[in-house]
């Protein structure tokens, strides 16, 4: 914490290192990326995923950062009815030949506290060879065993999950 804790500004060092092999434990990842915040992990690891051949699928209600990270991936973007594990599976359906096929979502949204049913998405992600990208920028530190997150809330394990969690809200510092 404090003025020399961003790698932007002091340089990425052993201790960011650290950080980040205690956070991808604390989760149950096997790794961890830091970025300087939520805002820029969900433009940054969309924009870095994602091209024109590609499919994101989102919650109509996601946070900003994911829809603009969305927009500004250049992947075919469809929006679908909030919590509409169907308008999912219709959209994932329907989205014709893509690349990479991505569903992306809130793991607490903030406006109204609800959870997604990350158990169904996770199921249609499998099912549809997409991947499942998770912000539980209000999730984390708060659900699941030791505020693990909703991923630890649902006891979720795959391969196809890519989780993003802040730092600024719960942990009480900045980053994500």
């Amino acid at each position: 914490t404090g003025s020399g804790a961003s790698a932007l500004v002091s340089g990425y060092n052993r201790e960011h290192q650290r950080l980040e092999e205690e956070v991808a434990a604390f989760v149950g990842r096997p790794r961890a990326l830091l970025f300087s915040t939520g805002w820029a992990a969900n433009l940054g690891v969309l924009r870095a995923l994602l091209g024109r051949d590609d499919l994101l699928v989102a919650d109509e209600l996601n946070h900003a950062s994911l829809i603009d990270g969305g927009r500004l991936s250049g992947a075919r973007y469809q929006r679908v009815a909030h919590a509409d594990a169907a308008g999912f599976d219709a959209a994932l359906r329907d989205g014709g030949a893509a690349g990479l096929k991505l569903l992306v979502s809130d793991g607490v949204f903030s406006m109204d506290g609800d959870l997604a049913d990350l158990p169904a998405l996770l199921a249609l992600a499998e099912r549809h060879d997409a991947w499942l990208i998770i912000d539980d920028a209000h999730g984390f530190g708060v659900l699941g065993t030791h505020g693990a997150g909703t991923l630890a809330h649902y006891d979720l394990r795959s391969e196809r999950l890519i989780y993003m969690g802040t730092l600024g809200k719960a942990a009480g510092v900045a980053g994500a």
